[in-house]
Formats: structure tokens, sequence, C-alpha cells
């Protein structure tokens, strides 16, 4: 289950609870959330403390044959928080109903601010006497789903934009302001790299922006504890806590203060912030414009101001303070409305400056559907004050290919300091921008939602690397992807040899039941379904044979561009025969349905139904159901061979020499007289052009009118709950 579904899981469980609160509670509507944040966050913090505790335990040092107790501190060392026994979710879920909830969480609470001052007076605590002993009891068993349990990234963040949108002030929203989607903070993370240092993001929400700096970090065998320090502004107190619950919850602390950015800089980081990360909200007019007309975190001037003497757009306002807020070698990497990019006016004069610094590193723009409460595209824009420091390290990157000449076939290119090589390739420089339109890639998770799968992040973040000169990583990437996908391969024999095994038992019976009943009718289906088993039967063989093969050969680590494309085709054949079987397990699935279906129609011999001499109809549903089970397992297990395989040629096709290059639709190296020949703009899809039109021969109709199905199931669920919804309302209404 993707992490999104597993959210959708979690959301059914989250408006089951918020119904069992406003019936039964003394909770206001917009007070709901709370309580129930404090439970997640327990569930979730019980998740991680189990997670990590048998590699703690392993490593506990004992003396005379006695090992040391744990310790907060060897939680913190893993990105985790200490849970007493009494904190631990599955003491509270297991409380009998004789039990006082209310003052049993109460205590849990008291216990994690004790352990951690950060958290000190942050947890809810009195709303849990406002409700039921019975409905916490209901409301805990609700909340400890296997969801929840196994839930991982900003799952909190993410439940707490759910509840702003269903049960509080709409308000914010239609501000602009809405949770950041994991795909695009994990894509923020990856291309400023924070490794070391503060971290800034002065529209914090719950801190998600945090979470997966520190995640990125843990991916580097670092300790974000010790590696980056956090801090955030936010309006609204109680979303500081819930954003000091979620970093607490991760193992980590932050210096999150209350404050209206537009007016205030409470931390005081001007020049000082190694990493800028941010979703502003987008498009706000209500700025004071004398408030703001001399900060120091304008130094392009104000953008336009109207007549009521209010800021026209804050998006500027956010540009400049983020550029501000950086220090002389700091990046950043925000959200932005796509507005921004072209906007006209006193807004493009700000633009115009703002690329005249040659800070302005890289754009990308992303399409609609990847918000979970709207459908707007939008932009991210990232910073690189150190980027004429590191402009030469790109143009090394490319001067270092010629010593792979021998190897790629590549030539070299000069080292002088321009932005241009010699060989009239754009570089990374400092009046260079990265154009890059990743619009038309996505992953459709469900009918209102899209995100990257983490293949697909990765390829994106590899361009960027291109552009930087880390042609190595790029490299790596691709072998990575070869290799996953054998692996893949390799991990799809045992499901696919247990789907042969059903399939078997199922034909071995068919053919028995047909027999013993005598017509000739039953002789066509039998026959089709045991050459059908045969000539899958052969396939799993030969597909066995060639993943073997492929395990025997592996991809050096250190492959170069050559060999890298050698294993892609290589593999190839591979790939395409993983598609393959999916259509002949599928094919011998509905054969087998064909069988039983004709099976049934035929009078039986011993008056027991199809299920004939020995077997029950009830015996014959279940290996049916089992063999159908066992086809789903193989087909998900054979999927991602080819899709993976396809990554990496979709590497390999845009970028053939393992530089960086045009390619329409998709990136495009602009420099800045061509930037300033389109009035300043910074929008990507304005360079790039349109990318030709690929023809899909993995179409599948049958596919697509399931999808269809799953469309009109999620309109008609959503229009009940939206008659639900006004029933309450009228019923409100009429109390």
């Amino acid at each position: 289950m993707s992490q999104l579904q597993t959210i959708e899981a979690i959301e059914k469980r989250l408006w089951s609870a918020a119904d069992l609160l406003r019936a039964n509670s003394g909770l206001a509507s917009n007070e709901y959330f709370m309580p129930v944040m404090g439970l997640i966050f327990l569930r979730h913090a019980y998740s991680r403390f189990l997670a990590v505790k048998p590699g703690i335990e392993a490593g506990l040092p004992s003396r005379g044959g006695k090992t040391r107790a744990l310790s907060k501190e060897d939680f913190g060392q893993q990105g985790a928080i200490y849970l007493r026994p009494e904190a631990q979710f599955d003491h509270l879920v297991s409380m009998p109903d004789s039990a006082d909830r209310a003052a049993a969480i109460i205590n849990a609470m008291d216990g994690i601010e004790a352990d951690y001052d950060a958290l000190h007076g942050v947890l809810p605590k009195a709303e849990y006497h406002k409700i039921a002993n019975a409905d916490l009891g209901e409301l805990l068993r609700k909340l400890n789903p296997e969801e929840l349990k196994t839930a991982h990234g900003d799952i909190f963040g993410r439940i707490y934009e759910y509840f702003l949108t269903q049960f509080a002030d709409q308000g914010a929203h239609d501000g602009g302001e809405f949770f950041t989607p994991i795909s695009l903070v994990q894509m923020i993370a990856g291309l400023i790299e924070p490794a070391r240092g503060s971290v800034l993001d002065p529209a914090c929400g719950s801190g998600g922006m945090f979470v997966q700096s520190a995640n990125l970090v843990e991916r580097n065998h670092g300790d974000p504890s010790k590696a980056l320090t956090f801090y955030g502004m936010e309006k609204n107190a109680t979303t500081i806590k819930l954003a000091q619950m979620n970093l607490a919850v991760h193992g980590l602390q932050g210096n999150i203060m209350e404050a209206i950015s537009y007016y205030t800089d409470p931390h005081e980081l001007l020049g000082k912030a190694d990493y800028v990360m941010a979703n502003p909200p987008f498009n706000v007019d209500e700025v004071d414009a004398e408030k703001v007309r001399k900060d120091p975190r304008l130094p392009f001037g104000l953008p336009g101001v109207n007549k009521a003497g209010k800021v026209s757009n804050g998006n500027y306002l956010w540009i400049s303070y983020f550029y501000s807020y950086l220090s002389a070698r700091g990046r950043a990497g925000f959200v932005m409305s796509s507005q921004a990019s072209s906007a006209g006016r006193e807004e493009a004069k700000v633009r115009q400056k703002l690329v005249e610094t040659g800070h302005v590193d890289v754009m990308v723009a992303i399409r609609g559907n990847f918000f979970y409460t709207r459908t707007v595209p939008c932009e991210l824009w990232f910073f690189d004050k150190g980027k004429e420091a590191r402009f030469g390290n790109a143009l090394n990157g490319i001067a270092g290919d010629s010593a792979r000449t021998a190897k790629d076939g590549r030539a070299g290119a000069s080292t002088k300091p321009e932005s241009r090589a010699m060989d009239g390739r754009l570089v990374r420089g400092t009046d260079t921008v990265l154009m890059l339109d990743a619009r038309n890639v996505y992953r459709k998770v469900t009918r209102k939602i899209y995100d990257f799968s983490p293949e697909q992040l990765a390829n994106l973040t590899s361009i960027v690397w291109l552009y930087r000169g880390q042609t190595d990583r790029f490299l790596a990437l691709v072998g990575q992807h070869l290799s996953n996908a054998v692996a893949e391969a390799q991990a799809s024999l045992a499901p696919l040899h247990d789907y042969l095994t059903q399939a078997r038992a199922l034909a071995e019976t068919v053919g028995r039941l047909a027999d013993g009943n005598g017509s000739p009718e039953a002789e066509p289906a039998k026959r089709a379904l045991a050459e059908a088993l045969t000539t899958f039967d052969g396939d799993v063989a030969a597909y066995a044979k060639a993943v073997h093969q492929q395990a025997d050969n592996p991809i050096a680590a250190d492959a170069n561009n050559t060999a890298l494309h050698q294993a892609r085709e290589r593999l190839a054949p591979l790939a395409e025969r993983s598609r393959d079987l999916i259509k002949t397990a599928d094919h011998l699935h509905k054969l087998a349905g064909h069988a039983l279906e004709a099976l049934a129609l035929l009078p039986s011999p011993t008056g027991r139904g199809a299920g004939g001499e020995g077997t029950t109809p009830r015996e014959l549903n279940r290996l049916r159901k089992a063999t159908d089970e066992a086809r789903k397992a193989a087909v998900e297990a054979l999927k991602p061979v080819r899709y993976i395989h396809r990554q990496a040629l979709w590497l390999q096709e845009r970028f053939p020499e393992a530089e960086l290059r045009d390619v329409p639709g998709l990136v495009k190296l602009v420099s800045r007289a061509e930037i300033e020949a389109n009035d300043w703009s910074l929008t990507p899809g304005r360079y790039v052009g349109v990318a030709p039109e690929e023809v899909d021969e993995d179409f599948d109709f049958e596919a697509a009118l399931k999808d269809i199905h799953v469309e009109l199931s999620d309109l008609n669920a959503e229009a009940v709950e939206l008659a639900a919804k006004i029933a309450r309302n009228f019923e409100e209404l009429g109390a």
C-alpha cells in the first residue's frame, strides 16, 4: 500500500472518529482535532519506539550479566522518543472499561513532558475530560489500525491537514495555506541537500520541512539532531504545538516561535540561515505596505501597492525574505504560486533584480492535483548564494569528462570560468538558470491526488545533478535502477511459483471434475485451461532462467556510461518478459474461471453440485480464491521489474551521454540574456517547449475501465458523504 493510499485508509478512520466526538463529546467542531492529534502523536511515537527498540536493546552494554536499562538518549540517537510503559499505546488500548482512561492518557502525556523539556505544556490533556470513558476507549481502538501502526513519513502533518480541511476553519486554506505534499518537500530537500547548519522555515505549519530535512541526513548516515538546527515561525499557537509534537515524534527539537512573518523576524537570522525551506501562503493581498516598506529583508524594494495601502500580492515579500535570510553560501527551496514566475509590473522589477544577483539556481514546474486539498499547479524555486563559488565545480566536472573519454567516448570541455563551455554548451553559472518542467512526470495515486514515485523523484533530481556537474551521481542512479530491476525480478520468482502451484492444483481439480462428469461440454474448457497452464509453466521457467543469468552478471558500482547502456540493453528482454508474464498469468486465471463456469452448468453425477466427488463447492471456492490471491501477488511482484527498467531507459534516452542537454518539454539551461528577452519570466514552460507526443504502448483498456469504475465509486461515496453533511447542517440549524 502506497503512502497516499495509507493516508486515505487512515482518513476514513478519522472521519469515523470525528463522528464519535461530534455526537458524544463536549467539544466544538473546531476542537475535534486536538485530542485526536494527541492520541495520534502517542500512536506514531509508539510505532517509532517499537521500530528502533530491538536494535537498541541488542547494543546495550552489560556488566556482571546485567544489561543497562533503556534511556531516552538511546532513542534520541535513533530518531525516536522514549516512552514509559504507561505512555505506550498498547497499554492505553488494553485498559478495561472500569479504568479512568482520561486520567491514564493525561498521565502518559505528563510523563513524556517530564522526560522532554521541549514538550512541556505542549501536549493536549484537559480535552480528554470532555470525552466519556467508553467513547475514549472506542476512540483509542479506532486510532490503532494497521495503517497507523506502519505509517511513515510526515503522516502527522498530513493528518493535521485533514482535520483543518474537514472539521476546522476553512479560512486558512482559502487564504492560500495548505499542507505541502510529501513529494514536493522531498524534492526541495533533495535539491538543496541540507547537511549541516541552520534550517529556517518562516511559515512552518506542522513542521514537515524539518522532518524531511532530518530524513535526508539520516539517509546519508548522519545524526540530524546534531547536524541541523531548526528555526520556525508560525502565526497560530495551536499549530506551533503540533509542529513541536511532530518534531518530537521523530526525535527532533526546533526553536519555533509565534510570529507573523510579514512583520517580524524573531530569530534575527537575516543573512545567517544556511538553508531556507518553505511553503508560504499564496497570493495574500492584505499585508500593510507601510509596516514593511523599510524592512531590511526587502533588498529589491516593495512589489506593487494598491490604493488601500496594502501590498497587492504577498508572493514577492516571501521570495525576498527567503533570499535575504540566506548566508553567503546558503541555499533556499520553496513552493510558490505559478502566477509569481511571470507576474508583471512592480513584481517583474523585483524579479529582474533577483535574477541579476545570479543566485536563482533552478525553477521546477509542478502540475495540478499534487496538493491534497487544492488542484492548483505550482512551481518550486531554488536559490544558491554559493552558486558562484560552486559553479567552478560544474566546469571542473565537465573538464573531468575528458579523463573518461577512453571509457565512455565523450569529449572533455574547457575549464574557463564562463557560463558557456568552449564547445558551445551552456553550463551552470551565475548567469544561467535551469528550467525544469516536471508537469508531465507524475504518478496518479487516486482520482484526486498525484505525486512522484520514488524513482520519478530520483530521476528529476538527477537532472539537477548533471547541471551541477555531478555526473558520477547520475551514473550511480542509472546503475541503481538496473540493479533494482534485477532484484525485483528475483523477488518475483517466489510468488510466481506459488501461483503456478495453485494454478496446477486448480487445473487438476477442474480436469478431475470434467472427467467425472463425462459430458463433452466440459472438455473444451478443460483442454484450454491445460494448454494455457503448459504455456505459463514454460514461460515461468524461461523467465526464471533469464533472472538467474542477470543475477549472475551484476552491474558494477562504478560502471561507466557505456557499460550502463549495455547493461540496460541486456536487461530489456527480461523486462519485456515480465510484462508478458502478467498477461499470461491473467489469461490463465480467466480460462480457469470459464472452466469453472462451464462445470457449474453441468449436472453432477454425485448430486453434490459442481464440486463433484470428493470436492465440495465450498472447497472449490476456497481453491479458486487462493489461486486468485496468488495471481494478484505474482502480478504485483512482476510489475516493478519493467517499470524500474524503464526509469533507467527514461534517463538514458534523454541524456545518452550522461551530460546535461536541452530536452524539449522537460529541461533547458537558460541564459540571463534569454530570460531578459522574455520579460524576466522564470516560468519553465516558457523556455522548454513542448515534448513530442509519445505513444503509450502499455495502454490497457481493461485497466482503464477499472479506473473509471473506481472513480465512479469514489463519486458515489462522496455524494453519500455530502448528503450526510447537508443533513447534519440542517439538523444543527433546526436545533
